[in-house]
């Protein structure tokens, strides 16, 4: 409402301007606190209140977002919170509207894990062509994990089936705790120094982000990285992944698969063997009946080569040369022939006394042709001579002298005088009549 110079707004129009200016002032952001408060209402959205030691916000989640929570939002947990600031304009609260939640201890390892892998990989840890070829046949299979794990019995279970004739190395290390990062990192370094193993794999089961932390630290990832032996990364569960997964030269969903990605299936092995004696067999004999074949032809070809077979050959190719010649040397001689004739009977028909006497004939007929044109045109031209005579005839101003009219035209300048006005008395003028002209005066 505007009221002389002011603008009063009253208290709805104040907290939606309020309102929009908080939502377009702050983009989306996180926010760390407390839960407290916390109201689950009918219509499955939630309220509550976040805090810290000092303040505290008012917050909202609505039911199609809490839906998808990862976490059960209880009082007292401390959360990590995405959302926008806003005000709720019916009673004026500002106000935090939640768009997600995670647990706050979680959402700081997976800050520090994004963190440490963009690290790593913009230095070059991730880099596919550092990555190392596997052996087809591994000789020996050096296995960095827990022995007292589910994933060394899970591996050597896989192994056991599909390759019982490879040799396993275990390099037992703790898989979780604070001292197992420099366990993992030594047993690395060791199998590369010991050359007994030409394949780790790096392995342990599934279990929660902190569980599997010590497979994210930048010691490890540098080991693997620096290893010269090519490392299969088998951590966790399918949905699991570690930094150790982006370094390793391949990463298996479990430690099983990765036992069954690096060795050949026995099975499948003897498939291999026995189809390859069957080739080999039917490779064999198809070389023996080729070369059986090979030695009869030559023994035939042998038999050609005699020398009284080669004379007989060599008389009988002579006679067909010759009979080819003579026949040849015919059809080249009657071939001449018949070039000269046609020679001669050209001559005859293009002889000067025969082309002298066609020009002349030409000649004539030419000359009466241009008579013929001449004389019609002269008769053309003095057929339009007469008719432009006759139109010029009757246009003439001697014609109209036949009729009794006269010409006046001033004696001096002979100039035709068509009009009274330009006469001055005692002027000289001749009138030209049919037959002649006459002087006279003006008076």
């Amino acid at each position: 409402m505007q009221t002389s110079n002011r603008t009063i707004l009253n208290v709805s129009e104040l907290n939606a301007e309020v309102n929009q200016l908080l939502t377009q002032g702050f983009p989306l952001l996180w926010v760390e606190g407390e839960i407290s408060n916390l109201v689950r209402p009918a219509s499955g959205h939630l309220y509550f209140t976040l805090k810290d030691n000092k303040s505290q916000i008012k917050s909202a989640m609505f039911r199609n977002r809490n839906m998808k929570l990862s976490i059960q939002p209880e009082n007292g947990m401390k959360v990590l919170v995405r959302g926008r600031v806003g005000l709720y304009e019916p009673r004026g609260d500002y106000q935090l509207i939640a768009e997600h939640m995670e647990d706050a201890g979680v959402g700081q390892l997976q800050r520090q894990f994004e963190a440490l892998k963009k690290k790593l990989a913009d230095a070059g840890l991730f880099a596919e062509e550092h990555k190392q070829e596997f052996p087809e046949y591994p000789k020996r299979i050096g296995v960095i994990t827990s022995p007292t794990g589910a994933a060394i019995r899970d591996i050597l279970q896989v192994l056991s089936r599909r390759s019982p004739h490879t040799p396993i190395l275990i390099y037992p290390v703790s898989v979780q705790g604070e001292a197992s990062k420099i366990q993992i990192e030594t047993a690395i370094r060791r199998a590369n120094s010991d050359k007994k193993c030409d394949v780790l794999i790096l392995a342990r089961g599934g279990g929660s982000i902190e569980d599997l932390w010590s497979f994210n630290e930048e010691n490890v990832a540098k080991a693997m990285y620096n290893s010269e032996l090519p490392i299969i990364c088998g951590v966790g569960h399918e949905i699991d992944f570690t930094i150790a997964d982006f370094v390793a030269d391949m990463r298996a969903p479990t430690p099983s698969a990765a036992a069954e990605l690096i060795t050949p299936d026995r099975n499948q092995l003897l498939t291999d063997v026995i189809q390859t004696q069957l080739w080999m067999k039917q490779t064999i004999n198809r070389e023996i009946r080729q070369k059986q074949q090979h030695h009869e032809w030559l023994e035939s070809r042998l038999q050609l080569q005699k020398p009284s077979n080669k004379i007989q050959q060599q008389a009988q190719k002579l006679d067909d040369l010759n009979t080819r010649l003579q026949y040849k040397i015919s059809n080249i001689i009657h071939e001449k022939q018949s070039v000269t004739e046609n020679i001669k009977i050209r001559l005859k028909t293009n002889t000067p006394k025969r082309k002298l006497s066609e020009k002349q004939q030409a000649l004539a007929y030419f000359t009466t042709r241009l008579k013929q044109t001449i004389n019609k045109k002269n008769q053309q031209c003095q057929s339009d001579f007469k008719i432009k005579m006759a139109m010029l005839d009757s246009i003439s101003p001697l014609k109209t002298l036949d009729r009794g009219y006269a010409i006046i035209k001033d004696s001096a300048s002979e100039r035709l005088i068509t009009s009274k006005k330009t006469l001055k008395s005692e002027q000289h003028v001749v009138i030209q009549f049919k037959d002649g002209e006459a002087d006279a005066k003006i008076l």
